[in-house]
């Protein structure tokens, strides 16, 4: 029998990162690796890259290199690359950084194990050439779902075994429960993922879908991510059966864009079906869904996000900017105005809706009068969260090669004022929620050494990006990370609410 390795996973950028990071912690769980949440304690450790921007890959190039340095003083004997930034360059950046000491692109992601075995043996495994994955999957989204079979679709957790197949032998053995490390799915259901969690939180992400079809300008995801393409509900309702036995409470839909869900299943309105299926999963108390197109928003959709119990009313629409010129550039579509009535029609019929979206300022060709219109935009939008980012050339995309490029001064500049209007905008928002009663989930005791009490978000607020609630008070007494408390708010601190738990949630909790 093999030896028995450890490694750590180190998972950088975003939510469907950290998916992919547990779809990897499953597969190597299953091949008998051990898995650590120090690098320092592994004997390889696998950094899941961003590729996203210039700054996430710097960090992601930092994340290596500090890795690195533990083989120097430490039980770490290899560090490799993996995730988008390994996708997007491979061979390049195995070049260019000799510190990895293997770079696998998403292909390697099945045989993960064997690649891991092979570098720690002293082998090398030959980092990729980069493809434009786009051309992988037909053109037409409806003859992807076959075609998909063959294709590397990261976080779509392979099944442990296929729907309706009876399990016997050596492998019902291997399946049984009881034999497979904790954490791991087992082949149960219809369709079980092969996937591991990497932590205790509450909260966990869920693949919907891979890839983009869009051609947004600035955007290169689309090339190293591929086609669209959608999870089958039945995998996407086993999965969140699954967590929810392993003490999760909210799930997290993410993809490139989860408005397009099902159009490769023959029904573009599949979302509004599953939304609804997946908040009747015992045990789930809050479905959420991210990555939202202004453009492909309908009122089907808006009444499902906004009329379902457990499924929070959350609106991550990606705007990205608001003046006509600048969107028609970046090859999108929209205005203030029909932004502003799509919230309007969403508060309508929930005016509590959280709302949140990024924006990309100082884009080639962007006037003075564009950052005026996106100014006027953010300050009667209402905003609960906003992300502003200087436009960077991104290699392989169109806006890469457009003229009228700004200085970085006057990128620097834009960036500067649209953050201090954002983080008061942000700020007056969380002050109209004063007095309202919000449903938080607890995902934090605050009882260490530095802890200022529970913490939780409310349902406008998502994992990482979008604040929290300090819960106070003597009801808060008897509180548990993972259970859902009606709390009233008293105060705010920026983007961060202050709340106290209903007295009748203290005497459940105690009772």
């Amino acid at each position: 029998m093999p030896e028995r390795r450890t490694v750590a996973l180190v998972t950088l950028g975003c939510a469907r990162n950290e998916v992919d990071s547990e779809e990897l912690a499953g597969r190597l769980a299953a091949d008998g690796w051990d898995l650590v949440e120090e690098a320092e304690d592994a004997d390889v450790a696998v950094v899941n890259t961003c590729g996203f921007v210039e700054a996430a890959k710097k960090d992601s190039v930092d994340a290596l290199l500090e890795a690195n340095d533990l083989k120097d003083h430490g039980r770490t004997q290899a560090v490799v690359a993996v995730g988008c930034m390994a996708e997007r360059y491979g061979r390049e950046l195995a070049d260019a950084l000799p510190e990895a000491d293997g770079v696998l692109g998403f292909d390697d992601y099945t045989d993960i194990s064997d690649r891991l075995r092979t570098i720690l043996a002293g082998g090398v495994h030959a980092a990729h050439v980069p493809r434009d994955r786009r051309k992988l999957l037909p053109v037409s989204p409806a003859a992807r779902q076959q075609a998909g079979a063959g294709v590397a679709l990261p976080g779509h957790g392979d099944a442990a075994a296929p729907a309706g197949e009876a399990v016997d032998g050596a492998d019902a053995a291997a399946a049984a429960p009881s034999d497979l490390p904790d954490g791991l799915a087992p082949a149960s259901g219809p369709r079980a993922p092969l996937r591991r969690r990497l932590g205790k939180s509450p909260v966990a992400s869920v693949k919907l879908a891979s890839g983009c079809d869009r051609r947004c300008s600035f955007c290169a995801i689309p090339s190293f991510r591929g086609s669209f393409i959608s999870r089958r509900p039945s995998d996407v309702l086993a999965e969140t059966r699954w967590l929810a036995e392993q003490g999760v409470r909210e799930v997290m839909l993410v993809s490139e864009n989860n408005t397009s869900y099902g159009k490769d299943l023959g029904d573009i309105r599949l979302l509004e079906t599953l939304l609804p299926e997946l908040a009747a999963v015992d045990g789930i108390e809050r479905v959420r869904v991210s990555y939202l197109q202004p453009a492909e928003m309908r009122p089907d959709l808006i009444d499902v996000l906004t009329g379902t119990e457990k499924v929070a009313p959350y609106f991550d629409l990606s705007f990205q900017h608001s003046a006509p010129g600048v969107l028609r550039a970046m090859r999108r579509f929209g205005d203030t105005d029909s932004f502003l009535a799509l919230l309007d029609s969403i508060r309508a019929k929930a005016p509590n809706a959280g709302a949140r979206s990024n924006f990309i300022v100082g884009f080639p060709g962007e006037t003075e009068a564009d950052v005026h219109e996106l100014e006027r935009f953010l300050s009667a939008a209402r905003l609960d969260a906003v992300g502003v980012f200087g436009y960077s050339d991104e290699d392989g995309t169109e806006a890469a090669g457009y003229e009228e490029k700004h200085d970085p001064d006057v990128v620097a500049a834009r960036l500067e004022r649209l953050s201090r209007l954002a983080e008061e905008l942000t700020a007056q928002r969380a002050e109209e929620r004063l007095g309202e009663t919000v449903r938080v989930l607890v995902e934090d005791l605050g009882d260490g050494p530095e802890g200022e009490g529970p913490v939780g978000r409310a349902a406008h607020q998502a994992p990482e990006t979008d604040g929290q609630v300090l819960l106070t008070g003597a009801s808060c007494h008897g509180l548990a990370v993972g259970r859902m408390v009606e709390a009233k708010v008293v105060a705010t601190e920026g983007v961060d609410l202050v709340a106290e738990p209903l007295a009748s949630e203290s005497e459940e909790a105690t009772g």
